[in-house]
C-alpha cells in the first residue's frame, strides 16, 4: 500500500503558532497531548486512551488544519504498526475520508487501506460505510487520492493478509471476505476502478488492475465485472511494460475464462487474446509466463481455442515451459498442453512437434501427483485417433513406463495409465507388441484395486488385448496363458471377482473376454471349476443388477472412459446373458470346438437351444457395443 510519509511531529510544531489561537479548548490540550505521545511513539498505543481520544479530537475538529495532522498522523502510525482494531479507531479515519481537502483524503485513504490489510479490519470497514467515500475518491482528479482510494479498496478485496492473489483458508473467514467482494462489486467500485486501470500513472494501474482481479474469484463478481467493461481493458493491458500488471490481467482473464458463457464472449470479441497470451509465455517474469500458460489452459476448454493455440505456435512456447525445472510451469504447461490434445486435429502436430518424450518423462515426476496425471492423459489423447499415433507412443517408451511405474504411483495416476493402455490396445498392429511386453503382469493385479475405475479401465485394457477382430485363429495367445494363475491369482481369479461381481458392467467384460480368449483356442476355461459355474447362473438368470460409475469423471476423448453404463441397461443384461450362452455353447460342446468352428457358427447363427432365436448379425451387434464401452470417447 502506498502509504504517505510525513514527520507528524514537525507538522504540529510548524503550524501550532499558526492556528493556536482559534483552537478550542478541547483542541489545544489534544494537540499538546499528541505531541507528547509522539516523542514517545515507540512505547505509545496510538489505538486506545488518550492517544487515540486526542486523535479522534483533531479528526472532528472543523479546523482543516487539525484534520491534515490527524490523517498524517494515522499514515504514519498505521505505517509501522497494523492489527485488529474497533469502530473507536475506524470511525475518525473514515470521518476524515469525507473531507474536501485533498491532502487529509490522501492521508486518511493511506491509513485506511494500511489497517486493511488486517482480515478483522477490512471486514469492519466494509461494514461501517468505508466503500462509498473511496468510491468518491477514486473518481478524484488528484492522482495521488486516486492511488490510495483504489490501494485500499484492492486490499478490502484481498484474501489474505499479505498478497492480492493469494487464496485464502475455507471456513467463515473465507466467507465473509468473499461477502466483501460482493459489496465491492454490487457498490458501483467496479465501474471507476476499470477506468483507472487505464491511467497514466502506473501506481494507479497495479492498484486497479490488483482489485480487479481480487473481484475474479467468483462467478457473480465476474460476471459483474464483465458487466462492468473490464474485458477489453484487461485484454489491452496484456502488453502493458509493467510485470506486475501483465500479471494482474493474466490471472483474471485467466479465473473469467473459467466459465464457458465467458468464454464465448472473450471469442467473440478478443482477436488478439490468444496471441498476447502465447506471447507472455516467453516474458522474463516466471510468474506472468506460469499464468499465461494457466489462462490458455481455461481457453482450451473449448474446442476453437485448442485450435487457435496451435494455429499461435503456442506449442514452441509450451514444450519449452514443459521442460522447466520450476514446478509451476511445468504444471501450468502440461495442463494446457493436456486440453490443446484433446482436439483430434492437434494430436499429430503436438507429436511432431517433440512433446512425446518430454511426457513420459513427467510419467515419474513423482514430486507431483497433478503433473502425471496431465502427461499420461495427454499421451491418451494423443493415441486417440490415430493408428501411426499410437505407434509413435509406444515406439518412444511410454509402455515401458507405465509398467515400471503404474503399481507404485497414486490411484489417480494409476487410472490414467491404465486408460491409456486400454486405448493403446485397440490397435491391432500393436496388441502383440503390448503382450510381449508382459503388460498383462501389471494389469492383472490393477483390476483388484480398491478403486472401481482402475479396476474398470485395467480390465478393458485386458479386454481390448484378447479382443481378436482382424486378427487369425493361429495368432498367439500364449501371454494369457502365461498368466493364467499369476500375478495375484491371475486371469483366473481376476475373471472370476468380475463373473460374481455385483457390478453389471463388469460382469459384461468378464464374459466378454473369455469370449474372446475362447475364439482364440485357450482351453484354461473349460476346466475351470471357479469360472463356469458361475457363467452357466449368468446364462440362466437374468436380474437386475446395478451398474458401475466408471468414466464418471472426464478424460481424453477417444477413452475407454466413455461410461460403462451406455451399454448396461436392459438390454445390457441380455447381452451378458448371451455371451454366457456362447461360452456354454463352447464348452458344453462334445469334444473340443475349434475356434474357426465357432466362428462358423456365429455367422450362421447355428447356436445351441438356448441362443436358437440370436443370429450371427445380433452377435456382431453385440461385440460391437461391447467394444464401444472398452473406447467410448467422451471426456477431456
Amino acid at each position: 500500500m502506498g502509504v504517505v510519509s510525513s514527520c507528524c511531529e514537525s507538522c504540529f510544531r510548524s503550524r501550532k503558532s499558526t492556528y493556536e489561537p482559534l483552537l478550542l479548548e478541547n483542541e489545544r490540550e489534544a494537540v499538546a497531548d499528541l505531541l507528547q505521545y509522539l516523542e514517545n511513539r515507540t512505547t505509545t498505543d496510538f489505538f486506545r486512551d488518550s492517544p487515540l481520544a486526542a486523535l479522534t479530537t483533531l479528526s472532528f475538529s472543523d479546523n482543516v488544519d487539525l484534520q491534515r495532522s490527524a490523517a498524517l498522523a494515522f499514515a504514519e502510525i498505521t505505517e509501522k504498526e497494523v492489527r485488529p482494531v474497533g469502530r473507536d479507531t475506524l470511525d475518525p479515519i473514515l470521518f476524515l475520508l469525507g473531507s474536501h481537502d485533498t491532502e487529509v483524503q490522501r492521508a486518511a485513504s493511506a491509513a485506511l487501506g494500511n489497517l486493511a490489510v488486517n482480515t478483522e479490519n477490512k471486514l469492519l470497514i466494509v461494514k461501517l460505510g468505508g466503500l462509498e467515500p473511496l468510491i468518491r475518491q477514486m473518481l478524484s482528479p488528484n492522482v495521488e487520492v486516486q492511488c490510495n482510494a483504489v490501494g485500499c479498496v484492492t486490499n478490502l478485496a484481498t484474501h489474505g493478509k499479505t498478497s492480492i492473489h493469494v487464496h485464502s483458508r475455507y471456513g467463515l473467514t473465507q466467507h465473509l471476505e468473499d461477502d466483501n467482494k460482493t459489496k465491492i462489486a454490487k457498490s458501483g467500485a467496479l465501474v471507476p476502478l476499470t477506468r483507472l486501470a487505464r491511467s497514466k500513472d502506473m501506481r494507479v494501474q497495479r492498484n486497479a488492475t490488483g482489485a480487479l482481479l481480487n473481484m475474479t474469484h467468483s462467478d457473480e463478481n465476474r460476471q459483474q465485472l464483465v458487466n462492468a467493461g473490464a474485458i477489453p481493458v484487461l485484454v489491452s493491458l496484456l502488453n502493458s511494460p509493467d510485470t506486475d500488471v501483465q500479471y494482474y490481467c493474466t490471472t483474471a482473464l485467466s479465473n473469467i475464462a473459467v466459465d464457458a458463457h465467458n468464454r464465448k464472449k472473450l471469442a467473440q470479441t478478443e482477436p488478439k487474446l490468444v496471441s498476447s497470451l502465447v506471447q507472455l509465455m516467453d516474458s522474463p517474469s516466471l510468474k506472468v509466463q506460469c499464468q499465461a500458460a494457466l489462462a490458455l489452459r481455461n481457453l482450451a476448454s473449448d474446442e476453437k481455442y485448442q485450435l487457435e493455440i496451435v494455429k499461435a505456435d503456442g506449442l514452441t512456447s509450451l514444450l519449452r515451459l514443459l521442460q522447466s525445472t520450476y514446478l509451476p510451469l511445468i504444471l501450468s504447461a502440461a495442463a494446457c498442453v493436456r486440453n490443446v490434445s484433446i482436439h483430434p486435429q492437434n494430436e499429430s502436430p503436438i507429436i511432431e512437434s517433440g512433446f512425446l518424450q518430454p511426457l513420459i518423462n513427467l510419467l515419474s515426476f513423482k514430486e507431483n501427483e497433478e503433473v502425471q496425471c496431465h502427461a499420461i492423459s495427454t499421451l491418451r489423447n494423443l493415441a486417440a485417433s490415430s493408428e501411426k499415433n499410437k505407434q509413435a507412443i509406444v515406439k518412444a517408451g511410454a509402455v515401458e513406463s507405465i509398467k515400471e511405474l503404474v503399481l507404485e504411483v497414486p490411484m489417480n495416476v494409476q487410472s490414467e495409465m491404465t486408460a491409456c493402455i486400454a486405448v493403446l490396445a485397440l490397435s491391432e498392429e500393436l496388441k502383440g507388441q503390448l503382450l510381449e511386453m508382459g503388460i498383462c503382469e501389471v494389469l492383472i493385479p490393477l483390476t483388484n484395486s480398491p478403486s472401481s475405475e482402475v479396476q474398470g479401465n485395467s480390465a478393458a485394457a485386458l479386454g481390448n488385448l484378447s479382443a481378436k477382430d482382424g486378427r487369425t485363429t493361429s495368432d498367439d495367445y500364449s501371454a494369457f496363458n502365461d498368466v493364467w494363475d499369476k500375478p495375484d491369482g491371475g486371469m483366473h481369479r481376476y475373471l472370476y471377482r468380475f463373473l460374481t461381481s455385483s457390478d453389471a458392467t463388469f460382469q459384461h467384460i468378464a464374459v466378454w473376454t473369455i469370449v474372446q480368449l475362447l475364439e482364440s483356442g485357450g482351453n484354461n476355461i473349460r476346466n475351470s471349476n471357479l469360472l463356469i459355474p458361475n457363467i452357466r447362473l449368468l446364462a440362466e438368470t437374468r436380474t437386475s443388477t446395478p451398474t458401475s460409475s466408471i468414466g464418471g469423471t472426464p478424460h481424453s476423448h477417444h477413452s475407454m472412459s466413455r461410461s460403462y453404463q451406455d451399454t448396461e441397461t436392459g438390454d445390457g443384461q441380455g447381452e451378458i446373458q448371451m455371451l454366457a450362452r456362447r461360452i456354454l455353447d463352447f464348452t458344453d460342446s462334445e469334444g473340443v470346438m475349434t475356434p474357426s468352428a465357432l466362428a462358423s457358427q456365429i455367422q450362421a447363427g447355428s447356436f445351441s437351444q438356448h441362443d436358437e432365436s440370436v443370429s450371427g448379425r445380433d452377435h456382431e451387434e453385440l461385440r460391437k457395443s461391447v467394444r464401444e464401452a472398452f473406447a467410448g470417447n467422451s471426456g477431456q
